[in-house]
């Protein structure tokens, strides 16, 4: 993979060093300019390589070209991929449901970041998943296709301007709107998550869209973003998501998943600035279950 990207030098930052121009106006990272740094041509101004230390002036035209290799140890597999959108930063996808974003032992190749290395091709690049979905989470997953973008993006996802909505089948009757404010931690064992008061900040916000009698379809907002958010907080008020054999009951007979879906997604882009939005409709699981209830 190689990304060139060019920016003209404003008077804002005449006389300043490219290093100070790289961390204050683009944001790098410390570790993606140590890699600029080592490439011959990672760094030039007006077609000369320079140091980051050089000083530049106003109208000064900088290039920056980042190189990655392919990710490790993940094998190119074909598989189908809903792209909702694509350049040469960003991918999005409507992933499926019972697809994993990384390999895991015990499935080396039937995930998201297999299915992109395939979709990749000769254009050999890492995988860098910016929000990362469950198994079982079907809807709008957002992917960085180089280093730098995963960074601003993964920023964008901890200030909270990288926004989620969701839609989940919970358990019970809920009658109105709400806010979950309860702080998680890690439960027993590895996957599970627990809410525990020393635990990170977590807030939740929900909607209630449509109830079924013994189940409600909702709309979920994440004002944090913590493992398994949505389902522990749900759980912690007694209305599990439908089919969550791990905060809830699984019942496969009734739904063979936990019903969760990534509906929104919106962000700024890395690279040009534009507020990107996405929407993504309900799996037909789920829609087929509301049917039957509304039958």
């Amino acid at each position: 993979m190689e990304r060139i990207l060019t920016y003209t030098i404003s008077a804002e930052y005449d006389g300043s060093s490219i290093k100070n121009f790289m961390k204050k106006q683009l944001n790098m990272s410390t570790s993606l300019i140590t890699d600029l740094k080592a490439s011959e041509d990672g760094i030039c101004i007006n077609g000369e390589r320079k140091k980051v230390s050089d000083i530049v002036k106003e109208g000064d035209e900088i290039r920056f070209i980042m190189r990655e290799g392919a990710s490790e140890n993940i094998e190119p597999v074909k598989m189908e991929l809903d792209i909702v959108y694509e350049d040469e930063d960003v991918i999005v996808i409507n992933k499926p449901p019972k697809v994993p974003t990384h390999i895991s032992s015990g499935n080396f190749t039937h995930t998201v970041a297999n299915a992109l290395m395939f979709h990749y091709g000769s254009d050999k690049r890492q995988f860098h998943a910016v929000n990362r979905l469950d198994k079982d989470t079907s809807g709008l997953m957002c992917v960085a296709k180089h280093k730098y973008a995963h960074s601003l993006l993964s920023g964008q996802l901890e200030r909270g301007e990288l926004r989620r909505r969701y839609m989940a089948l919970v358990c019970g009757d809920i009658e109105k709107d709400g806010t979950v404010s309860a702080p998680i931690a890690r439960g027993e064992g590895i996957l599970r998550r627990c809410v525990d008061m020393g635990g990170k900040r977590a807030v939740t916000h929900y909607r209630v869209l449509k109830r079924l009698g013994d189940y409600t379809l909702l709309e979920l907002e994440l004002e944090t973003g913590r493992t398994h958010q949505i389902r522990v907080h749900m759980a912690y008020i007694s209305h599990p998501l439908l089919g969550d054999w791990l905060y809830g009951e699984e019942n496969k007979q009734l739904f063979e998943r936990q019903a969760l879906h990534s509906s929104y997604l919106t962000f700024i882009h890395p690279i040009n600035g534009t507020r990107m939005e996405f929407e993504a409709e309900l799996c037909e699981d789920i829609k087929k279950f509301i049917l039957n209830k509304n039958a």
